[in-house]
């Protein structure tokens, strides 16, 4: 747990921290607000979205170490912050995982990120090029 506590505050860039913290939620309110945010997905994007948000929210209910609280905070708040709002979210697809941040991973995070990638597979195929 203190080597991933560790490179999640690694990953942290100062600005993005100070961004987010500046308009940091308490836990229950941007619970919420994520949740509501996904209602604009489709459905399937929303329900795996809604049971990861509710299973990461339920993993950290218990901890005390204030930085991570606040690392974990911060990083929601990000993803809240880059979630389209409105119908529009319709065609919302995410983006690339940074480099620097997957570098960072610990081997529990791959493993996590590995399964999100299997579920997501299942739910939406590659896309194939057209063929000339």
């Amino acid at each position: 747990m203190r080597v991933t506590l560790l490179k999640l505050a690694e990953s942290l860039s100062h600005k993005a921290l100070s961004d987010a913290s500046a308009s940091l939620l308490p836990p229950t309110p941007l619970y919420r607000r994520i949740l509501r945010s996904h209602r604009h997905l489709p459905r399937e994007m929303r329900s795996l979205g809604d049971d990861y948000v509710k299973a990461e929210f339920r993993r950290h209910e218990k901890v005390t170490n204030p930085v991570h609280i606040m690392g974990f905070l911060s990083q929601w708040k990000m993803y809240l912050d880059e979630m389209p709002a409105g119908p529009e979210g319709a065609g919302y697809r995410g983006r690339k995982l940074d480099a620097t941040k997957f570098e960072k991973m610990s081997n529990e995070q791959l493993g996590q990120l590995y399964e999100f990638m299997q579920a997501t597979k299942e739910l939406y195929p590659p896309v194939k090029p057209a063929q000339s």
